[in-house]
């Protein structure tokens, strides 16, 4: 599949992929589209430097710290298009999971508990999707559920959070 999608297209895409990250895997249960004409998206004021990664090659990794403490992983798509990944369900990898994120806590329920669980940092920014320790393993699912996104105030309303139908390692959608 080319990741040369809108975000609004590629997200419900994502959704029942494998994504490996150094030895760890999961499903992803949960994503977001962000647009270039989305004024909650870090694309909305154009390229930056910040941004760089959402004007670059669709299928590669947009990575960004939030509250000065947690990465938060997506896949770009077309210039300026990337999509927010979630939520994951562990699938290979869960001791090394849970020794990141911590004895008892949830793993993989939030984009800044994933990217912490997985391993994502900075480094990651850029980085192309397709090798055996950063890959993606598309299975997009027939039916899910589309909603208004959380955590954010600007454009909360926009319907453009997907999740997996039944998926347990996701918030509700209401």
């Amino acid at each position: 599949m080319s990741y040369a999608l809108t975000a609004t297209a590629l997200a419900p895409r994502l959704l029942g992929a494998t994504l490996t990250i150094r030895g760890c895997s999961g499903v992803i249960t949960e994503t977001e589209a962000y647009t270039p004409d989305d004024p909650a998206s870090h694309s909305f004021p154009g390229p930056t430097a910040r941004n760089a990664a959402m004007f670059g090659p669709p299928g590669h990794a947009y990575v960004y710290r939030i509250y000065g403490m947690h990465w938060c992983l997506n896949v770009v798509g077309q210039p300026g298009h990337a999509v927010l990944i979630r939520a994951l369900e562990p699938q290979e990898g869960q001791a090394i999971m849970q020794e990141r994120r911590g004895a008892g806590r949830p793993l993989c329920l939030g984009p800044g508990m994933l990217a912490q669980a997985l391993g994502v940092s900075d480094a990651d920014n850029h980085r192309p999707f397709g090798t055996p320790d950063f890959d993606l393993a598309l299975n997009p699912p027939d039916d899910w559920l589309t909603g208004p996104r959380i955590g954010i105030t600007k454009a909360a309303d926009w319907p453009r959070r997907h999740g997996l139908i039944g998926a347990r390692h996701s918030k509700p959608f209401r």
